[in-house]
C-alpha cells in the first residue's frame, strides 16, 4: 500500500520585513533540528516526526549577502541605502548578494530532506524545476546555467538573464532560505548590486518578459501546484 503524501505546512506571510521573516524561518528550522537531536536518543517507534514548512512572502526593499559573498558586490553605502528605502542583511545562506522587494515571490521551504532525498544538489535542481514549470505555464522557456544556481533565460547567448535567484542553508538535512522569483519586480534595484556576483548577465522578470503586469496570486497557485508535484507533497 503506497504511503500517504508528506504534508507541508503552508503560510503566505503577505508583505513582511526581512528581519521578522528570517526570525520565523530560523525558529522553524531550529525546531526541526531540535526534534532530530531528541530523536537520536529514542527508539524508532518513539521518534517524533519533524514538520515541514513552505513560506511565501514579499519583502520591502532589501539586499541580502550570503556567507561566501563579497561586500564589494553591494554598490551602495549605508546612507545611499537609506535614500532608496532599502535594508541590508548579511545572512547564513549560500550564494552571493541578491535583492528582495515588492512584486517578487520569495519562497522559503523549511524541509527535512530525510523525508525526500538527502542530496542538496538534487534539492536545488528540484526547486529550479518548480520555477521552470511555472515559466512554461506562461509560454516562457527557462533553463539552467551550468555552474550557476537559479533559473535563467537565453543561456549561452548575449541576452542571458536571470529570472529567479536561489540560495539555501542546510544542517542535518533540514533546509531554510530558498528562491526569489521576479514577477512584477522593479528591476532598477538590481542596478545597485552585482547580482549573485555575476557581472556579465542581466536580470529580468515575468512582467518584463510578458510585457504586462502579472497576477501574482495566480503565480503563487502555479508555483504551489508544481512544488507539490515535484516533491510529492500536499500543502496544509
Amino acid at each position: 500500500m503506497p504511503s500517504a503524501p508528506q504534508k507541508v505546512q503552508f503560510q503566505d506571510l503577505g508583505t513582511l520585513a526581512y528581519g521578522p521573516a528570517w526570525a520565523l524561518q530560523e525558529g522553524l528550522f531550529q525546531e526541526s533540528l531540535n526534534t532530530k537531536s531528541t530523536n537520536r536518543n529514542k527508539l524508532e517507534n518513539d521518534r517524533v516526526r519533524t514538520t515541514d514548512h513552505l513560506l511565501f512572502v514579499e519583502h520591502p526593499h532589501v539586499y541580502t549577502l550570503g556567507k561566501s559573498g563579497d561586500m564589494a558586490h553591494l554598490l551602495l553605502n549605508h546612507h545611499q541605502l537609506k535614500e532608496i528605502d532599502a535594508e541590508f542583511f548579511p545572512i547564513d545562506r549560500g550564494g552571493d548578494i541578491t535583492y528582495h522587494g515588492p512584486g517578487q515571490l520569495v519562497g522559503y521551504p523549511i524541509l527535512d530532506l530525510d523525508h525526500y532525498f538527502t542530496d542538496i544538489h538534487r534539492y536545488l535542481r528540484t526547486l529550479e524545476e518548480v520555477i521552470l514549470l511555472t515559466l512554461a505555464d506562461y509560454g516562457i522557456e527557462g533553463t539552467r546555467s551550468p555552474g550557476e544556481t537559479g533559473v535563467w533565460l537565453d543561456v549561452g547567448t548575449p541576452f542571458a538573464r536571470k529570472i529567479c535567484a536561489m540560495g539555501v542553508r542546510a544542517s542535518r538535512w533540514v533546509t531554510m532560505h530558498g528562491w526569489a522569483f521576479n514577477v512584477n519586480t522593479d528591476l532598477r534595484y538590481f542596478e545597485y548590486i552585482i547580482p549573485c556576483g555575476i557581472r556579465d548577465k542581466a536580470v529580468t522578470s515575468l512582467q518584463k518578459e510578458l510585457k504586462k503586469p502579472v497576477d501574482i496570486e495566480e503565480v503563487k497557485e502555479r508555483v504551489k501546484k508544481h512544488f507539490c508535484a515535484e516533491f510529492g507533497v500536499i500543502l496544509v
